[in-house]
């Protein structure tokens, strides 16, 4: 069985893209199609600007988006079995799967993004990446710690989980972490606490998105990170959407349970390649495309 898996936020790098636009003329389409929804030349951003200008609030998640979903559509490889996203890759996911038409999903993307930038000012923190540790400890050390908010956020890969919350606790936290035999405890260069409880203010401008849009039943099912479990639904899609933002993201899970149901191809669309990295720590023996 075939599984599509797709990017997030992090994998963008200058003039992604462009090698699909200049050659099919549905990629063209769909990226002229994306600016004028939006307003703006994201195309231009994404083709010629700088990686500072692609991190950008209202740039980096609809470009990463964008070549998702444009990557995917060019494919010949035939329809998915299942598909599953991380963190933002779960829009193009449901893009895939045929739960969203691709311009309510990019015009949802926009909004999320700018609800998360408006949380990380409101709200500053930070994340850190704890490699070495079993996800059982990082989760108990997270919630042993009394200095401030901060929580398992990623649980990337068995021994990568990232954490995130307030920048002091998170600083505090990181020789804890080292101490409980973390090879690594380190901050990222993030601009905020993504998918902690800091980010309450994105998920409830991000409902009120959600609920404006229309939701059809996927043909079939998307892993969320919030579940690690199939779903068809579009009220429990709905919902599991507005809670990934500060429940943490589920990837290990996911793809094991993926691959419990049956999965035995993963394909990954979007701008880098992270995903099947950590798709072969999960379980090397499954094939990575």
């Amino acid at each position: 069985m075939k599984a599509f898996v797709f990017s997030g936020q992090g994998s963008q790098f200058p003039g992604m893209c462009k090698d699909l636009y200049d050659a099919h003329k549905e990629a063209r389409e769909m990226c002229q199609a994306a600016d004028r929804l939006l307003g703006f030349s994201l195309t231009d951003v994404m083709f010629n600007g700088t990686a500072d200008d692609l991190k950008q609030t209202k740039v980096t998640q609809p470009a990463v988006f964008l070549h998702s979903v444009v990557a995917q559509r060019l494919m010949t490889i035939e329809t998915p079995n299942m598909v599953a996203g991380h963190s933002l890759g779960e829009f193009s996911a449901l893009v895939a799967c045929g739960a969203l038409r691709f311009e309510d999903a990019l015009l949802l993307v926009s909004a999320r993004a700018q609800a998360m930038q408006a949380a990380c000012e409101a709200n500053p923190g930070t994340m850190a990446a704890v490699l070495g540790l079993p996800d059982e400890k990082v989760e108990e050390i997270c919630k042993s710690q009394e200095s401030g908010v901060v929580v398992a956020a990623n649980f990337n890969c068995p021994g990568q989980v990232v954490i995130s919350g307030e920048t002091e606790a998170v600083d505090a936290i990181c020789p804890v972490m080292k101490e409980a035999g973390a090879r690594r405890a380190l901050r990222l260069p993030v601009g905020g606490a993504f998918h902690s409880p800091l980010m309450q203010p994105a998920a409830e401008d991000l409902k009120a998105a959600i609920l404006k849009t229309e939701f059809r039943k996927p043909f079939c099912p998307i892993y969320q990170n919030v579940t690690a479990q199939a779903e068809t639904e579009p009220e429990i899609i709905r919902v599991n959407l507005v809670k990934q933002l500060t429940a943490p993201v589920r990837w290990t899970q996911s793809v094991q349970q993926m691959i419990a149901d049956g999965a035995t191809e993963f394909y990954e669309f979007g701008p880098g390649d992270v995903l099947k990295g950590l798709i072969r720590k999960i379980n090397p023996d499954v094939t990575v495309g």
